[in-house]
């Protein structure tokens, strides 16, 4: 009765200032406050090149209760979607009740998404997650026309899927736009799937673009606040021209449900990928061949580039394209193929996108000067594994320090050393026996087992060295020194140490 009496009288006021606004109210809104005029003339340009995709696959039952395996989604007692739920969930269970007793016999499992038509031919694009595993596809066209769909192709870098189909008549196909002229606020449109409800409109803006959310190594969504939801994988993402612009692949939120936090794969990244599949049945990216990590300010401060940019060139594949065109540890990519390199993302990206056999110019900055480098990309091979620099934990036991510096108890390599930190033959420099948890060191997760290889950019093999090369950059009023660090199986990075 409290809560009742309190919502009543915080009521009360909203009530009197919506009769007193009603004057306004009757008053037609800008077309500004009501959006776009063109949003239904979009809509019912494209409609019929948006479809339905529909899978299903036989599962083997996992480990734990049949309560774990098939519980529903929460939804709210009374909710509009609650029936819906029991029926969907119980046709995925493959009969009534949808629990299946103590069977644990195969079954059969649907799922649905969305896709588009891009060509007359019946070629169809989708996300990969939505036919991932699929021993059947389906796909369903706007007025609910059902064909069995092949699988073309897929990336899984970029969540991306090109499917086929037979045409029992005309298609209406849909073009790709230029992702690269959007700008934020751009009014955008999404057509897709929902809950399985079938072709449903949304419209919104652009929130931002280039958004990195760490889901891949190609990372450069489009965000939009248009409602996207589960469904909607897939599905295409519209300009006001009735151009795709991007595919809804992702969105972030606590409930499962929009909340104005959808990502869209850009067109220009769609468009390659899709050119790449329908040729090869696969992707033919550039390669390399280095591992690279970005630019800090105390990094460009010690390598006397200004502003901070670039991807900094941490190591070299042996048998990659960057090694006989003279690449080098320590060399920042500023430019490639005429690319302006920001951060390291944007050099995975190009390379990636760049032809493979194609000689492009690489601009780099090797100890403070700018040189021109010709390369010949290679091929980059899906097996391959990113490599990162592994960070170990500190070894309690006492350990032979000969020399303190940084913040770091340092040794010269030894046979035991080696074999205590299982250190490769080919890691030559000053390993790391100690981090003072205090210092700047620690923070820059060095750690015991670290292999000091390089001091400003000059080879050291001792503490000794070490110490000498850090008291000179101090009289030289250098702020920071950069550090080349391996680990134990020689993979490289650059840390920059305060000196002050």
């Amino acid at each position: 009765m409290t809560a009742t009496l309190a919502f009543r009288r915080r009521l009360r006021p909203i009530l009197t200032a919506a009769v007193l606004a009603a004057g306004w109210a009757l008053a037609p809104a800008p077309a500004s406050a009501r959006g776009p005029e063109g949003i239904a003339d979009v809509a019912e340009k494209v409609i019929d090149a948006v479809v339905n995709i529909s899978t299903s696959q036989t599962v083997e039952p996992k480990g734990g209760s049949s309560e774990n395996r098939n519980a529903n989604p929460q939804v709210p007692p009374g909710s509009p979607f609650e029936e819906f739920f029991d029926d969907f969930f119980k046709n995925r269970r493959g009969g009534p009740g949808g629990r299946g007793g103590a069977d644990n016999s195969p079954r059969r499992t649907n799922s649905l998404g969305s896709g588009f038509i891009v060509d007359e031919s019946g070629v169809v694009v989708t996300n990969n997650h939505v036919i991932a595993d699929a021993d059947e596809i389906n796909v369903i066209m706007n007025d609910g026309t059902k064909i069995k769909a092949e699988l073309v192709g897929v990336d899984k870098k970029t969540d991306l899927a090109v499917l086929k189909f037979k045409p029992p008549r005309p298609l209406t196909v849909v073009k790709f736009g230029d992702s690269d002229k959007l700008r934020l606020g751009d009014w955008v449109v999404a057509i897709g799937n929902p809950f399985s409800l079938g072709g449903t409109v949304t419209a919104g803006i652009v929130s931002a673009k280039n958004r990195d959310i760490s889901s891949g190594p190609y990372d450069s969504y489009i965000q939009t606040d248009a409602a996207i939801n589960r469904g909607n994988s897939g599905g295409p993402l519209f300009n006001l021209d009735g151009e795709v612009i991007g595919v809804n692949t992702l969105i972030i939120s606590p409930s499962g449900g929009s909340i104005g936090i959808g990502f869209a794969v850009p067109s220009k990244t769609v468009a390659g990928v899709v050119d790449q599949l329908r040729q090869f049945g696969e992707l033919r990216r550039g390669w390399l061949g280095v591992r690279i990590q970005g630019v800090t300010d105390e990094i460009a401060e010690s390598l006397n580039i200004k502003p901070a940019r670039g991807a900094l060139v941490a190591g070299v594949d042996d048998k990659g394209p960057a090694k006989p065109a003279g690449i080098e540890p320590g060399d920042v990519v500023v430019k490639f193929d005429g690319h302006d390199i920001k951060e390291p993302k944007d050099l995975s990206r190009i390379v990636a996108d760049t032809a493979v056999g194609k000689e492009v110019d690489v601009i780099v900055i090797r100890k403070g000067q700018e040189q021109t480098l010709k390369v010949k990309l290679g091929r980059l091979e899906d097996n391959e594994k990113v490599q990162q620099a592994a960070i170990k934990k500190d070894e309690p036991a006492e350990k032979p320090v000969t020399q303190k510096a940084l913040g770091l108890d340092l040794a010269a390599l030894s046979k035991d050393l080696r074999t205590r930190y299982k250190i490769k033959d080919s890691v030559k420099g000053v390993v790391v026996t100690g981090v003072d948890q205090a210092s700047d060191a620690a923070e820059k997760r060095l750690s015991a087992g670290d292999v000091i290889v390089e001091v400003a950019q000059e080879a050291v093999t001792s503490g000794a060295d070490i110490k000498k090369r850090v008291d000179q950059l101090k009289k030289d009023g250098k702020k920071s020194v950069l550090l080349l660090v391996s680990n134990a199986d020689g993979e490289l990075r650059f840390v920059a140490l305060s000196l002050q």
